[in-house]
């Protein structure tokens, strides 16, 4: 059954390509093309006429959240795509069809077991916004405030349960087929990208992502986070205080209200340095559908952040890579670079050291070409990870968040002020990050931190002592064990006492038949009873 629907849902995305006029992808692809001939059935009903940024973007609407994701994704690299699709795709952030209100209040009604009307002084019919995951209604409480209530899309679990297993198989077939697949490790990568949807798809995470993202920027110039209203808050329903602000990707309207566009550049790169490396909790689902900015004061614009169901983290070992990566890049540190990738285990430690610099010259030098404002981050991560491959090296799926969320952030910015000089911004982060990882404070914050386990185990330890000290003294009261020369003695004349057994049994069987010459017998006898006393007298 289940191969069944998998090839069900492998001709369905067949047939969405095609009827809309995307049989390029169909007849590029080796796993749709041995079903190349169904294409002229697939498109019965007509193929879609229009621009190909709008086959593509309607096609990925119809193919399901997943899809959606990734033209969301890809949205923001304006660098990357022609003009014409990145505008098509950006309209994936938030106007994504919407579902029939009677199935948002029939969620919210079964969630929070009221009647809508009981719950809210009022709620609009007619959502704000549509996504792949939710949709959003606005509401408002008893006592007057003003709220957002995200409801999620009827199905939405059954649906990218299906899609997920899409992955997976083909995952597996590159596994199987494709020899540099080990290294990169696409099921793992797939059972991330699982893990990332399925907390997605949990509202009450999202609830607790978003009180946590607020309190690591409480009274932060930089970012605002809605409040969250706990009470209302179901697996299936989150409610938000509803927020003002310029949607980020209206540049007009942030320019006719006299921001800071320079600035606010410069803020988003330090909210995300500031995330990833001080709080270890970083937005990683940054599009421009989910970032408004408060024009309050033009001249310091703050940046207020919506959606909270991905989030990353880092562990400490990874932090230190990527902080020690980057500052040793930007100061031509290849050595410092090569030992960072053996030291991280990301390079298998039988690697030399000066064949990885060598590599990581000739892939990262060429980027210093061009000046510092226009070197990527995401395009340095890249490389350093092209480096780690040629060296046999595993991708890393938690990282795979990251780096999304950096390529994110980096077309973000330069849309915004072509002129920003990511460098510049991050380097003072990281440097200061770095020293105090290193400082003797910063070790004894440590201490302090990690003083409860640490104070159970000093407790422990007089115990611990005094029972190694009394097993010393047990062990010094027995006889020595004999050394290797004598058990070897020993051993001997274990063999020479069971030899000389053997041929005490033989010649007594012997004798006892009365088979000539009786001769044999007695020597064997008496050989057998020598080598018997000798392994005695040994032993």
């Amino acid at each position: 059954m289940a191969r069944l629907r998998l090839a069900l849902r492998l001709i369905t995305i067949q047939r969405t390509l095609v009827r809309h006029g995307l049989d390029e992808i169909v007849t590029s692809t080796h796993l749709f093309r041995p079903l190349r001939w169904l294409n002229r059935l697939l498109a019965f009903g007509g193929r879609r006429r229009g621009p190909l940024g709008q086959r593509i973007r309607l096609a990925l609407e119809e193919l399901g959240p997943l899809f959606v994701k990734f033209g969301q994704a890809v949205s923001v690299r304006r660098d990357l795509l022609p003009e014409d699709i990145a505008n098509e795709l950006v309209l994936l952030q938030d106007r994504v069809p919407p579902f029939p209100s009677e199935l948002a209040i029939a969620t919210i009604e079964k969630s929070l077991g009221r009647k809508v009307d009981d719950c809210f002084a009022s709620f609009t019919r007619e959502p704000l916004a549509a996504a792949s995951i939710a949709q959003v209604h606005a509401a408002k409480l008893a006592d007057g405030r003003e709220v957002v209530v995200k409801v999620l899309r009827p199905r939405i679990r059954e649906q990218i349960e299906a899609d997920i297993e899409v992955l997976y198989a083909i995952a597996r077939l590159a596994e199987r087929y494709w020899p540099g697949a080990h290294r990169l490790r696409p099921v793992a990568v797939v059972a991330e990208f699982e893990k990332t949807l399925t907390h997605e798809i949990d509202l009450m995470r999202e609830a607790a992502n978003a009180s946590q993202l607020k309190r690591n920027f409480d009274g932060s110039d930089l970012l605002y986070v809605p409040e969250v209203h706990w009470d209302y808050c179901r697996r299936d329903v989150l409610v938000l205080e509803r927020i003002g602000g310029i949607p980020i990707s209206d540049r007009a309207a942030l320019e006719a209200a006299g921001t800071d566009i320079a600035r606010l550049a410069r803020n988003g790169v330090e909210i995300f340095f500031t995330q990833v490396f001080r709080h270890n909790f970083f937005h990683a689902d940054m599009h421009p559908g989910n970032i408004f900015v408060d024009v309050a004061d033009p001249k310091q614009p703050k940046y207020v952040a919506i959606d909270f169901g991905i989030m990353g983290t880092l562990t400490p070992e990874d932090q230190r890579y990527l902080a020690g990566n980057f500052l040793a890049f930007f100061q031509r540190d290849y050595a410092r670079v090569a030992r960072l990738h053996l030291d991280s285990g990301w390079v298998p430690a039988h690697m030399r050291v000066d064949e990885v610099e060598s590599a990581v010259r000739a892939v990262c030098e060429p980027i210093f070409d061009r000046p510092l404002k226009e070197i990527s981050f995401g395009l340095v991560l890249l490389r350093l990870f092209e480096v780690a491959r040629q060296f046999e090296m595993e991708v890393q799926p938690q990282l795979v968040l990251l780096q999304k969320t950096l390529l994110a952030i980096e077309g973000l910015g330069r849309q915004l002020y072509p002129e920003l000089d990511l460098w510049t911004t991050a380097k003072p982060i990281l440097e200061a990050w770095m020293r105090e990882r290193s400082s003797p404070l910063a070790h004894i914050k440590r201490l302090i931190a990690d003083w409860p386990e640490i104070s159970d185990d000093l407790i422990a330890l007089p115990g611990l002592v005094h029972g190694l000290i009394r097993e010393r003294e047990r062990l010094q009261r027995r006889p020595p064990p004999p050394n290797g020369q004598e058990l070897l003695r020993q051993a001997r004349a274990r063999r020479q006492g069971f030899a000389g057994a053997a041929f005490l049994l033989a010649s007594v069987l012997w004798l006892g038949t009365g088979v000539d010459p009786t001769a044999v017998g007695w020597v064997g006898a008496v050989i057998g009873a020598l080598l018997l006393l000798i392994g005695v007298w040994r032993g």
